[in-house]
């Protein structure tokens, strides 16, 4: 039985198409401006996000990071989710490459950060005892509460505060596309407020590997100087590139249209959840307290919840029905929907973890009898 793969939205294959782009494409020595394909992909990602310029590197995190070093001067301080990326999945690199800290503020369950907590943070700048406030970052899709869509005019108030101090705004838009989606916006007008922005290329979009920054020509000058110091220097790139040209095609030629079907897979999985008993409400800031899972906040690609008993033996317990869902923090687990995951997938799945669960709620511990597709319609 072919395993159904809910771990990540990175665990996609490149499709036939990106795999014939690849092994055709025109490439030459990225490090020198040479290679054909990554300029193509660069000049695309930008006019797409209304940039002026683009950069390729190898992944979201080389993303994020190559970014604070253009933005950043040592000894300097971001303003950043506490639940975001940067903070907490990216090994310190804002501090250990960077050379930076971070002023971690409180997410909310709608994925943004308060205003005035924004507003509050900046550090004073004629106190010799506090670094020097020198960004704003922001997450789009926001992980931590259910893959929350932030809109363009949250983003644009961001802004506002960062640029009235002086500072620039960051956008970490690993799923920036899924948020474009879900909002039914042009990307350049939800990229707009931001000065630099990462997206992946590696996720929804399906590619193998790769991630692009764009932002002002000067920024991403000071990027791409970043890039080569940090190891990212690639030299045939275009064979990676290639894919990602493919991705960001119009219409149904392209990756970006499809992850439509994704989100709507996500709603039909957490509708299912919700309505089981040993299904309980994410953690944390995604949905708080102990009720059952609201599917209304699954906007995206990402289902978060809790389970009544052992999380580990429930995991196990799907997997051995072929399902993989992932260990998430506050005692979560996770279910993303990408390409690759139909729609009979997520009726395989809705059945698996419904099993797993009567397999835990039975005495013995034996497994359900139950017939394959039994109320599926009915939970979905």
């Amino acid at each position: 039985m072919e395993l159904i793969d809910l771990r990540s939205d990175t665990v996609t294959k490149p499709t036939p198409e990106m795999r014939r782009a690849m092994a055709d494409a025109e490439v030459g020595d990225d490090v020198w401006g040479d290679d054909p394909t990554v300029n193509a992909l660069e000049e695309r990602s930008a006019e797409l996000l209304g940039k002026e310029a683009a950069l390729f590197v190898a992944s979201g995190t080389m993303g994020n990071l190559v970014a604070q070093l253009a933005h950043l001067a040592r000894g300097q301080e971001t303003i950043a989710g506490r639940q975001s990326h940067i903070v907490l999945d990216e090994a310190a690199g804002h501090a250990v490459i960077v050379g930076t800290s971070v002023r971690a503020l409180e997410d909310r369950p709608d994925g943004t950060l308060d205003l005035d907590a924004i507003r509050g943070a900046f550090r004073d700048p004629l106190d010799a005892h506090e670094p020097i406030t020198g960004l704003v970052t922001i997450e789009n899709t926001h992980a931590h509460s259910m893959g929350q869509p932030v809109s363009v005019a949250y983003t644009a108030e961001v802004a506002a505060i960062a640029h009235e101090r002086g500072v620039p705004l960051h956008v970490d838009g690993s799923r920036i596309w899924n948020a474009v989606v879900a909002l039914g916006v042009r990307p350049a007008e939800l990229a707009g407020p931001a000065d630099t922005l990462t997206f992946c290329l590696s996720k929804s979009l399906g590619c193998p590997v790769g991630s692009v920054v764009v932002g002002p020509k000067d920024v991403i000058w000071r990027a791409r100087r970043a890039r080569k110091m940090v190891g990212g220097g690639m030299r045939q790139a275009g064979i990676l590139a290639a894919a990602g040209l493919v991705a960001l095609r119009d219409g149904d030629a392209g990756m970006i249209d499809r992850i439509a079907d994704d989100h709507a897979n996500a709603r039909l999985l957490a509708e299912a959840l919700s309505g089981m008993a040993g299904i309980r409400a994410a953690g944390d800031i995604a949905q708080p307290g102990e009720g059952p899972l609201d599917p209304g906040r699954v906007r995206t690609n990402f289902v978060l919840f809790r389970v009544s008993g052992d999380r580990a033996a429930f995991l196990e317990a799907v997997r051995t029905r072929g399902v993989l869902l992932e260990w998430y923090p506050h005692d979560q687990v996770r279910a993303v929907t990408h390409h690759g995951i139909t729609r009979a997938d997520i009726e395989r799945t809705i059945i698996a973890v419904r099993d797993a669960l009567r397999e835990a709620a039975s005495p013995t511990g034996a497994p359900a009898d139950a017939p394959v597709g039994a109320g599926v319609t009915q939970s979905a």
